[in-house]
């Protein structure tokens, strides 16, 4: 299994401490946090997309550079990149940028998005959201690999032998499919044989498990080889502690705090508590022992192999806590028991280079 950390640019008064950080403040935190990641061994940072507090990253691509600026290894992704409001136009000028300053290590993670702020702030309705998605990739995926692109849509003007500058680094640029409440997602992913990333944040795991193997189901239906599937999927909210009442305990005001929120709200959270997330849903809140048989459960419904964590909310000294104690704890154990062939290949590339 392949690891990656990410971040919202969540950005509360700690609960804990009383602390607010500046916004300035906060963004170097994120930064800190992705070296942090590097140079514990994970595979990637990735930045959400989100267009309202208490989240910061409105910007994806400006704050990837700057990480990709501190860092030399680590993929940089997006978790997601809210295409469904964007035009593609942009999209494709400013990630193919991202893509040569960061030397071909972005991933651009592809959703509709799940805060509804953002749809009066880039002129869609909420109803359109699915459309718009499909028309907006299916322009971006030519950009990327055509030129003189001639195209009429309903979501932006029409295009005439247009050649959007830079060209991409990588042919292609990896492009997965987030996927968290609807077949849609699947729909397309499945169309173009592309992977899937299974948010797994709020709800039981039956739900994101219909998804995924909706997905497969409609791989074979166009002609691609369900047995390559590569699917990702997140998780819910980590703690760990030498024992799960020490974990809890600590987790628990974090957690109060994030559910009062009007983004928690949105999410309709069918746990009752976290006590019941923890049980019933995908929290991982716990001992090492206990986090890594629940992620092995859902490995097993999934059959994911790359696993997207955050630690956003924490103080630093607790973000760089759950990180340590998750890459010695944790990982070597999850890279022994799953298999993984996602970014193999660059790693073989970067040991040659190293050498």
């Amino acid at each position: 299994m392949k690891f990656i950390w990410f971040s919202l640019g969540l950005n509360l008064r700690n609960v804990v401490t009383g602390e607010q950080l500046t916004t300035s403040e906060k963004f170097e935190n994120i930064i800190r946090q992705a070296e942090l990641a590097e140079k514990l061994g994970f595979e990637g940072y990735g930045i959400g997309e989100r267009h309202g507090e208490p989240f910061l990253s409105s910007s994806p691509p400006l704050i990837l550079t700057a990480i990709a600026g501190r860092t030399s290894r680590i993929r940089l992704l997006t978790a997601v990149t809210v295409l469904s409001v964007l035009d593609p136009v942009r999209v494709a000028e400013d990630y193919a940028t991202l893509d040569h300053l960061s030397g071909g290590r972005l991933e651009l993670i592809i959703g509709k998005g799940n805060d509804p702020r953002h749809y009066p702030l880039f002129g869609i309705t909420e109803e359109e959201q699915w459309d718009s998605m499909a028309e907006r990739y299916e322009l971006l995926r030519r950009l990327w690999r055509e030129e003189n692109v001639t195209w009429e849509g309903r979501y932006r003007p029409a295009l005439a032998n247009v050649t959007t500058q830079p060209r991409p680094l990588q042919q292609p640029i990896p492009i997965w499919h987030g996927s968290a409440s609807s077949t849609r997602s699947t729909e397309l992913a499945a169309q173009y044989g592309e992977p899937i990333f299974s948010s797994n944040s709020f709800h039981h795991l039956a739900k994101y498990k219909d998804l995924i193997e909706h997905y497969r189901e409609r791989l074979a239906y166009y002609g691609h080889d369900p047995r390559k599937a590569v699917v990702g999927a997140g998780a819910g909210s980590l703690y760990l502690a030498r024992t799960t009442e020490e974990a809890i305990r600590r987790y628990r005001p974090y957690y109060e705090a994030f559910q009062a929120t009007a983004a928690a709200k949105h999410n309709q959270s069918p746990f009752s508590s976290l006590e019941d997330a923890i049980e019933n849903g995908p929290s991982l809140v716990g001992s090492a022992e206990q986090v890594i048989e629940k992620i092995l459960k859902y490995q097993d419904a999934f059959g994911h192999q790359v696993l997207a964590l955050s630690v956003d909310g924490l103080t630093e000294a607790e973000q760089r806590e759950q990180m340590e104690r998750f890459a010695a704890d944790i990982a070597p154990v999850l890279r022994r028991e799953v298999g993984s062939e996602v970014w193999n290949q660059q790693e073989r590339a970067a040991d040659v280079t190293i050498s």
